[in-house]
C-alpha cells in the first residue's frame, strides 16, 4: 500500500512579501527562502568593526599626543568618508541579502537574485522536470549551525545543477521538493496509477 505524499500549505505570510515575479494561474507558494544568517551577521559585524574601530583609535591616538584640536575638519572629513563608505558596504549587503530568494511554489522552484536595484536575475525550474534532489554541507560552520546546499538535476540540464546554496535546514527544503515533485506528478498524468 503506497502513501501518497501531502501537499504543503502554503505560509499565510509570504502573502504579505512582494515578490519581483508574477506568480502563475493556480501557483501557490509554499516556501520562501534565504540564506543562512551566517551570510550577512559575521559580514556586518566585521565591516562595522574596520568603520568603527580605525576612527575610534585614530581619536584616541590624535587626544593622546595633543593635536585633535589642531587638526578639526582634516581629522573629521576623511573619518565622515571612511566611515560613510563602510556604512554603504553594510547597507549594499544587507540589500543583496534580502533580494537574494529562492521560491518554491506547488508548480515550480523559482531563483530569483537582484545584485541591485537594476539587475535582477530569474531561473526557474517545473516541479515535474526535477529528477535527482541532493543535500550537500561542507564545513564546521555548516554543520553546527546547520545550513547547506540543495542540488537539483533537471530534466535537460544533468551537467549544470539547480542549486539552492547557503539555506537553513537543507534536509527539510529537500522534502518538501521532493514530496511536490511527487504531487505534481502525479496531479499531470491524471492520478495515481500514472505515477513515475
Amino acid at each position: 500500500m503506497s502513501t501518497q505524499p501531502t501537499p504543503a500549505q502554503p505560509q499565510p505570510h509570504i502573502h504579505t512579501i512582494k515578490l519581483p515575479f508574477p506568480l502563475q494561474q493556480g501557483e501557490n507558494i509554499l516556501l520562501l527562502v534565504r540564506k543562512h544568517w551566517f551570510f550577512l551577521w559575521p559580514l556586518t559585524v566585521l565591516w562595522t568593526l574596520y568603520a568603527v574601530a580605525p576612527a575610534v583609535i585614530l581619536y584616541l591616538v590624535l587626544g593622546l599626543i595633543g593635536v585633535r584640536d589642531d587638526l578639526k575638519s582634516y581629522y573629521w572629513i576623511p573619518i565622515g568618508i571612511w566611515v560613510a563608505y563602510w556604512l554603504y558596504r553594510i547597507l549594499f549587503n544587507w540589500y543583496r541579502y534580502h533580494n537574494d530568494i529562492w521560491v518554491i511554489s506547488n508548480q515550480r522552484i523559482i531563483d530569483s537574485y537582484k545584485a541591485n536595484p537594476f539587475n535582477l536575475r530569474l531561473n526557474t525550474a517545473d516541479l515535474v522536470n526535477v529528477q535527482d534532489i541532493s543535500v550537500n554541507r561542507k564545513g564546521v560552520f555548516a554543520t553546527i549551525l546547520h545550513f547547506g546546499d540543495v542540488l537539483l538535476a533537471t530534466a535537460g540540464t544533468e551537467d549544470k545543477p539547480f542549486i539552492i546554496s547557503g539555506v537553513p535546514d537543507p534536509e527539510h527544503i529537500q522534502l518538501l521538493i521532493d514530496n511536490e515533485r511527487d504531487r505534481e506528478r502525479m496531479r499531470a498524468s491524471g492520478g495515481p496509477a500514472g505515477t513515475v
